[in-house]
Formats: C-alpha cells, sequence, structure tokens
C-alpha cells in the first residue's frame, strides 16, 4: 500500500499512515490555515483520508493520539529538517527519458559519489555540468551515497548546515533539503539519461539514524529479537512487520517509479535479520522485478554484504533471495594489502599474492576459510554465479573513510602504484567501481563527518569512531566528524583534474574504461575463460582472460623494483597496455618480459 501524502490534483490530497497500535490519528494542516482533521482507520492498521484545499508545498504532520504531533513517517520533503513538518509535494514532472532504454547491469561502470562534497555547491544541480566529462571518462552509472533527510546545525550558516554521509537518514522518502528539492533531483536523473547514464541510488534498508527518528511513536518498525551497530534491527520478522516491510518495499518503489532511478544500492543487508519463511530481500527483488517488467527499461539491486554468501543473488528457485548483484570485498582488501602494507584490523587477513589471484578466479578469497581476523571461517564458495554479480572497487566512502584521517591511495602510494590499481580493477572480470575524483588521484581526504544538535549525540560519535580505529592501532585522535573544517576538506579539487600527473592519470582511465567496453576476452564474464597464477617471491599476479579466439594476458608487479616473468603463451602477443616503459611490444613464445617496479602490462595473444 501507498503511505505518505499524495497530491491528486485540483486540491485534494490523500494521507495515509501505518500505526496499528494507536487510537486516533488526525492530520495536522500548518499552512495556509491550521486544520485539524482525523483520518478514518483502514484495515491492517493504516488509517487514510483525503482531504481537499490541500495543495503543493502545504506544510502538515500527525498528531498521534490527540498529543503529540510528529513529522510523516514517509514524508517527500523536510524544508525545516528532521524535526520540523513534511511538505506536500506534486510530482509532475515533464520528463524527456522517453527513449531511455537503462545500461545493462553487466557493461556498468560505477561512479560513487557525495553530493554534499562533490562540488563546492553540494547540490544537485550542480552536479549536472560536470556529467560530460564523466561520460567521456566513460562513467555509464552515477552511484549516489544516501540522499534521504538526515539532521543538521541550524545555527550556522545554511551551506555547512547539514553535514553527513547519508547513512544517518530518518526519512527515507525524503529528498535532503541541502542538496535540492525532489523536482530538483528529477531535473538531475534527466539529465544523466541524456548523459547515457543510469542513477543507482544507496538507500538505508537496516537502521534509521539517532536523530529526529520518531519512528517508534507511530508503529513498531524495531525489534528487540537483534541487534545492529545502530541499536535495535528493524522489525522484519516479528509481530506486525508487515507493515514495516510494506514501509521499505514502497520506497523502492517510489525512487524507481516517481524519479526514474535506474537501481538501488542496499547498504550493509548483513544488518537486516528475518528469520521468516520469506526473507524481506527475497520479497524485494520480487516486487522490483515485477515492478521492472512493465517498464520501458530494466531496473535493478546491489547488495553491500561482508557475508561472502552467493545466495544472496541467487534466484529463489535456487534458494536464493534473488538480487541481482553484490559487492565483494575481498577483491579490495587483497589489492589494498599488496599496494600498501596494510596488515591492521581486518587486512590481516590478506597480504599474499595468491590472494588476489583467488580474487579474481574465485571472487571470494574466504569461501569457507578460517579467517585469523573473524577467528572463524567465513564465507562460501560462489562458483555456480557468473563474474557479472559482483562488484569491486579499490576505493570507496567506506574504505576511505576506514582510514582515520580519510587519506585516499593518492595520499599513500606512488604514481605507479594508483595506475597499477585501476588497471587490476577495470581489468578484472567483476562491475568496476570508481569513487568521485579517483580518476585524476584526488589529494583531498574523505573523512566521516556528521551534523548533530544533540550534544550527548555529538559525544558519542566522537567516542565511537575513536574506539573504531583501536582495531587499526592508531595513536592518533581522528578528525572531529563533528566539525565544519572536516567536512570541508572532503570537497574535491576539480581543478586537478587537469594538471600535470593528475591528468596523465584521468587519461589512463579513459584508455582502461575504453578497452574493458570493446575488447572480446574483457567482455567475458564467464568463469570457465579466466585463470589467474601468483608468485610470491616475486610478487607477481598473472590473469588470463578468454573468449573464443581472443586472449588477453594481465601481468601485475607489485614489487617496488623492475622483475621478468615468463608469460603462458603459446604464440607471438602483442602488447596493449603498459603502465610503465619497459615491457616490449612484442613477445614471442618463452620469452622474459621485463615489469618495471609497481606496473602492469596486458598483452593481447
Amino acid at each position: 500500500m501507498k503511505i505518505g501524502a499524495h497530491y491528486l490534483g485540483n486540491g485534494e490530497c490523500e494521507f495515509t499512515v501505518w500505526s496499528p497500535t494507536l487510537n486516533s490519528i488526525a492530520v495536522e494542516i500548518l499552512t495556509p490555515e491550521p486544520q485539524l482533521i482525523p483520518l478514518k482507520p483502514q484495515t491492517e492498521g493504516y488509517w487514510q483520508l483525503k482531504v481537499n484545499d490541500v495543495y503543493p508545498g502545504t506544510l502538515y504532520r500527525y498528531r498521534l493520539n490527540d498529543q503529540e504531533a510528529f513529522a510523516d513517517p514517509a514524508s517527500q520533503f523536510q524544508p525545516q529538517g528532521v524535526h520540523g513538518a513534511s511538505q506536500v509535494i506534486d510530482h509532475e514532472f515533464e520528463w524527456t527519458d522517453t527513449t531511455w532504454a537503462g545500461v545493462p547491469l553487466e557493461s556498468m561502470i560505477f561512479y560513487e559519489l557525495h553530493v554534499g562534497t562533490f562540488t563546492p555547491e553540494g547540490t544537485f544541480a550542480a552536479i549536472i555540468p560536470r556529467l560530460p566529462e564523466l561520460r567521456e571518462l566513460g562513467i555509464n552509472a552515477i552511484e549516489i551515497m544516501p540522499i534521504a533527510q538526515f539532521p543538521g546545525d541550524d545555527h550556522i550558516q545554511p551551506d555547512l548546515a547539514y553535514r553527513n554521509w547519508g547513512y544517518d537518514g530518518v526519512y527515507l522518502y525524503a529528498v535532503q533539503n541541502s542538496y535540492g528539492s525532489p523536482a530538483d533531483l528529477k531535473h538531475f536523473v534527466n539529465a544523466c539519461h541524456a548523459n547515457g547514464i543510469a542513477v543507482v541510488l544507496d538507500v538505508v534498508y537496516n537502521h534509521f539514524g539517532p536523530e529526529g527518528n520518531y519512528m517508534g511513536q507511530f508503529a513498531p518498525y524495531f525489534t528487540r529479537t537483534y541487534k545492529t551497530p545502530w541499536g535495535n534491527a528493524m522489525n522484519f520478522d516479528d509481530a506486525h512487520s508487515q507493515g514495516v516491510r510494506n514501509y521499505f518495499i514502497e520506497n523502492a518503489l517510489y525512487w524507481l517509479r516517481d524519479f526514474h532511478i535506474d537501481g538501488l544500492r542496499l547498504d550493509a543487508i548483513q544488518a537486516i535479520y528475518d528469520l521468516g519463511a520469506k526473507h524481506f530481500l527475497w520479497e524485494l527483488a520480487e516486487v522490483v522485478h515485477n515492478f521492472s517488467r512493465g517498464e520501458t527499461w530494466k531496473r535493478f539491486l546491489i547488495a553491500e554484504s561482508d557475508l561472502n554468501n552467493p545466495q544472496i543473488v541467487r534466484p529463489p528457485e535456487l534458494g536464493g533471495y534473488g538480487i541481482d548483484a553484490q559487492w565483494s570485498d575481498d577483491f579490495h582488501h587483497a589489492l589494498h594489502t599488496l599496494l600498501t602494507g596494510d596488515r591492521q584490523g581486518y587486512y590481516q587477513d590478506f597480504g599474499k599474492c595468491a590472494d588476489l589471484a583467488k580474487a579474481y578466479q574465485d571472487t571470494f578469497v574466504y569461501d569457507w576459510r578460517y579467517a585469523p581476523h573473524r577467528k572463524r571461517f567465513h564465507g562460501i564458495s560462489c562458483s555456480d554465479r557468473p563474474l557479472s554479480q559482483f562488484s569491486v572497487c579499490i576505493q570507496n566512502h567506506d574504505q576511505i573513510g576506514n582510514q582515520m584521517k580519510g587519506e585516499r591511495l593518492s595520499e599513500r602510494i606512488s604514481f605507479g602504484g594508483l595506475k597499477l590499481a585501476a588497471g587490476a580493477v577495470l581489468l578484472s572480470p567483476y562491475l568496476p567501481l570508481l569513487f568521485m575524483g579517483e580518476e585524476y588521484g584526488e589529494t583531498a581526504p574523505f573523512i566521516y563527518f556528521v551534523s548533530h544538535s544533540d550534544p550527548d549525540l555529538i559525544q558519542a560519535v566522537r567516542a565511537g569512531r575513536k574506539q573504531e580505529f583501536e582495531a587499526f592501532h592508531y595513536e592518533e585522535d581522528p578528525p572531529d566528524p563533528e566539525s565544519a573544517e572536516t567536512f570541508l576538506q572532503c570537497k574535491l579539487n576539480w581543478e586537478l583534474h587537469h594538471e600535470g600527473q593528475h591528468k596523465v592519470l584521468w587519461d589512463w582511465y579513459r584508455q582502461l574504461i575504453h578497452l574493458r567496453k570493446t575488447h572480446p576476452a574483457l567482455l567475458n564474464y564467464d568463469r570457465n575463460s579466466i585463470a589467474a597464477t601468483s608468485d610470491e617471491d616475486k610478487k607477481l599476479v598473472v590473469v588470463r582472460r578468454w573468449c573464443e579466439s581472443k586472449e588477453v594476458i594481465l601481468a601485475m608487479n607489485f614489487n617496488s623494483s623492475s622483475v621478468g616473468v615468463s608469460l603462458p603463451i603459446q604464440q607471438r602477443a602483442r602488447k596493449l597496455l603498459d603502465s610503465g616503459c619497459e615491457a616490449a611490444e612484442y613477445l614471442s613464445v618463452g620469452e622474459e618480459v621485463v615489469l618495471e617496479g609497481m606496473s602492469l602490462v596486458l598483452y593481447e595473444v
């Protein structure tokens, strides 16, 4: 069932809210003239009423049991922030993407961005002029970090009042007011489609943020049966859970239908607990796929998960949930440790060339193997799933933010290492994801930042952030997440894009993406068409990929000095790419190729 305030036109609006345990609910119209109008009870705990003389822009809230009043849990806009009233929205919009056919999931080059730090303005509108550059780079899918309304501090200048990664959202239907209006988001999506770019929205269905969270006043959205790192879990399988499930399923449809979003990235699904016969993720995927069948282009779901469990992406007929793809952190961890030498925290489970070779060959490094950091066996084989169901990266918001000072790789490894990292990801058989600015070696950090108004909550966030880094044995304190300066440090320096080595790196990324999109062997995601080997002494990883008569061999040197290697070729090979300058243009059978330190070479056989 649709929930929230739905403007029907001609001054009529239908209000629907789910509250199965309350005795009365009234909609309190605040503008232009105050009114208090009782809603009528419906089946399954819903309350509903059509009200006349209500127009777009009207502010309202719900009064519960004739006592306190709160914003709509399914509010579509919160112009006054998380503690203010909701606003009625008219979704009428002149879309120009009628010929948009989408981008096939297996062809996507993802580009993750945070709206607030991507541009100086930090708005949807400010991204649009940057789209041609992303298109020229070869990007065909933008993945936006969460945009649900999160808290802010209205006591400081407006452009700094709202600072958050987005994972503290409390109104999941409401577009973050500091980024723009619902219409601004539609203009952005429309512009992306005009540039041949799909839009993926990061959504958080495992918890609500701590400030401005009034969901429990309306209904049993939470359960004490399970705990998450953020408090009580969402109620997906306890009493009254059907209304909770409907809230999130309707939210997914809302973004896909009303905003033409192409796909959703589901945050940390390991914290979505459901022991019912039909897991929430299964139901969500089923509904989204049914919706997609009636549309002119396919919509999809991508899960973030650290479970190393292919059940997530298996179809229901094989006992899975039917999610279209999932992130695979093992690839990142294996590559990151070879590039940086990090061995603290969860990185202690990685660090060998054999780990990266296994990540290429088998996707999961831990497929029911003992993981020293976890102190238990972890994961299971995903050999029955195509490679195109997994997304990998070398940088994303979490992995940069997990560095205490939010340092990007550009601040930690050599220029050669950056080129090697890019090639390792973009020449992999998986769906590649770039993090904003990675393509030109952005130097600005991406640090965890928030803007709360509760002093106790601010202290708790600071303490939690400090504790989080204890496992990595950092001796310093992390940057203050509440500081506006922390947020400002994270703004991209777009002028770097055209300067010196930054421009060279950008050109390298474009070259890699073009090759990935055009070479038959790099377009083949069959698990039986890839083979990877490693040499720990030389710190080498060699990956063969083929498609019918076309074959490429990728050799990667993670040593700081040059090494020689004999590649497994049966005929003369021609060089396609070289991130260094020492590899020969042509290679004969049995001939050794020399790889510069921290470099890669790609040959075509």
